[in-house]
């Protein structure tokens, strides 16, 4: 029973890794600029919107 427990400490302590690594990854996609061609794009089609 006591392998039990640490196969599942073992797991919680993998899942919190992998927990903080996805937030990581997740905050640092947040925080980069947006392509210049994608704000090209935003902006023809603002140009678009406005001219009908």
């Amino acid at each position: 029973m006591t392998n039990d427990m640490a196969d599942d400490k073992s797991k919680a302590s993998i899942k919190e890794q992998i927990n903080q690594n996805l937030k990581r990854v997740y905050d640092q996609a947040l925080n980069e600029d947006v392509p210049d061609r994608f704000k090209d794009l935003l902006a023809q089609l603002r140009a678009k919107e406005g001219g009908k």
